[in-house]
């Protein structure tokens, strides 16, 4: 790794002396909310099975440049799953554990919020039943490990809960998980969207518990998918899309209809929201991935959403690592409206 060691102790310990104090109500969330806007995705790292496997390795310099660009936080997807014990206890390799720790260190020490997400468990959206204690068991463990973290360490339960995780079985998972969690961290600021892939169309479906104020909820936007996936090899049939362009006075019409019913359903709730992820793949065709991405940014900007793009580095990219500079032209898209 480059850059300087940072120990993560260190970090958390100086964290928390300077951590405000909040009033502990659903106030706090919509100002953590706020807090977290504009923020960027790692993804793509650690969420392959391997880091790097995919195209990124995370290194020091990277915070750096983030937050020179005026980013505010991050987000990373991570796959327990290729760490740990395939059986009970399922312990999280302590290696991987470090390598974790190193990452919200890094983005503590750059003045950035970090956002641990559970991404890419691909046998909780098939078998939920088989496998939610081991679900449970790395949540236990990254609770009781980020106990002492500074209110800047949020967690996201789980990614794009879809496939047999239904919205009923979604509700049941999320309700253990978070009792689990506030077993160790009350007050942590926790991220959880609806069931259908973070579908916003499932927020009326979703279930969390009224009593806690200490929740962000979050909705992905790849609408409408045959423009922001053209090509994308693991979408099937997606080839058929290549050419597909975006700019259509309806095109937009669509964006802010959509949007609509999110702020609807957060203010009906008073919780606040964080657009997780909104991006377009590499394949498109430039002019409309600038104009599909200002559209949405403003969109949830206007709507009081935080927003956080997918990706840094890889193929829906803001930064070009083989040229070590921004897209500026799409950079500017996602900044749209923000406050550095």
């Amino acid at each position: 790794m480059h850059g300087p060691k940072i120990r993560f102790a260190l970090i958390i310990l100086c964290s928390i002396a300077a951590a405000p104090t909040w009033a502990g109500n659903r106030q706090r969330a919509h100002e953590m909310s706020a807090r977290l806007d504009c923020g960027i995705n790692l993804g793509n790292a650690l969420e392959a099975y391997h880091e790097g496997q995919w195209g990124l390795s995370l290194r020091s310099e990277h915070f750096d440049i983030i937050r020179k660009a005026g980013f505010r936080s991050v987000r990373v997807p991570i796959r327990w799953s290729s760490h740990a014990q395939p059986t009970p206890p399922y312990t999280i390799d302590p290696r991987f554990l470090a390598r974790i720790d190193w990452v919200v260190a890094q983005a503590l020490a750059h003045d950035l919020l970090v956002i641990i997400d559970t991404h890419n468990d691909d046998m909780i959206h098939k078998s939920p039943q088989m496998h939610t204690e081991r679900f449970l068991a790395y949540w236990r463990q990254v609770a009781s490990r980020y106990r002492s973290a500074p209110d800047t360490v949020l967690f996201e339960i789980l990614n794009e809960p879809h496939g047999n995780l239904t919205s009923a079985a979604w509700n049941r998972l999320i309700d253990r998980t978070l009792k689990l969690i506030r077993e160790t961290n009350p007050s942590r600021m926790v991220i959880v969207g609806s069931a259908e892939w973070n579908g916003f169309q499932q927020l009326d479906n979703l279930e969390i518990p009224e009593t806690d104020d200490n929740l962000i909820v979050t909705f992905h936007y790849y609408s409408p998918g045959t423009f922001t996936h053209q090509g994308a090899p693991w979408v099937p049939g997606s080839s058929a899309w290549l050419g597909t362009s975006w700019g259509s006075a309806d095109d937009h019409k669509a964006v802010e209809s959509d949007f609509v019913q999110v702020k609807a359903w957060a203010v009906r709730h008073d919780r606040p929201v964080l657009l997780g992820e909104f991006g377009a793949y590499e394949k498109g065709d430039p002019r409309s991935r600038v104009a599909w991405t200002r559209a949405v940014s403003s969109a949830a900007r206007r709507s009081g959403f935080s927003r956080m793009y997918w990706d840094f580095a890889t193929n829906f990219s803001l930064y070009d690592v083989q040229q070590n500079r921004w897209r500026t032209d799409l950079l500017d898209a996602v900044r749209a409206d923000a406050s550095k």
